[in-house]
């Protein structure tokens, strides 16, 4: 089977980045990750984050360029191949999401005190060494 392709934004702000806490009931719920989701047939990535960003987050990006990209095999699910892009807001910051119960601004040399879901790992990795 082959994996499930997925983007995710890493949206800056200064030394902060927008991590999100999965809400009850969906896929790893509990746990932090970067916005984003499938990408749809036909679609190129950099179309379905902005388009994943506005459904869930309601608020508009741009999409710079890609910092990470691993494929993470799940214990008796489909494997993850995850690509987080560089982003920044056009305009203002989200308040709410449809897929996450907590928004939370985080310094990038904080980011391994979260539990993160295990496909964002290498990106939060990637972002960690980058700031040191």
């Amino acid at each position: 089977m082959q994996p499930l392709v997925v983007v995710a934004a890493v949206v800056r702000d200064g030394d902060r980045v927008l991590s999100c806490r999965r809400a009850p009931g969906r896929d790893a719920a509990g746990r932090w990750e970067f916005p984003g989701g499938k990408v749809e047939t036909g679609e190129s990535p950099e179309a379905a984050l902005a388009r994943e960003i506005a459904e869930e987050l309601g608020v508009r990006i741009h999409v710079g360029a890609l910092l990470d990209r691993t494929v993470t095999e799940r214990n008796g699910g489909r494997a993850i191949d995850l690509a987080c892009y560089d982003c920044r807001l056009d305009g203002d910051a989200p308040v709410e999401s449809t897929d996450h119960d907590e928004l939370l601004w985080m310094p990038v040399r904080r980011l391994h005190e979260l539990d993160w879901a295990e496909a964002d790992l290498a990106a939060v990795a990637a972002l960690t060494r980058e700031d040191t």
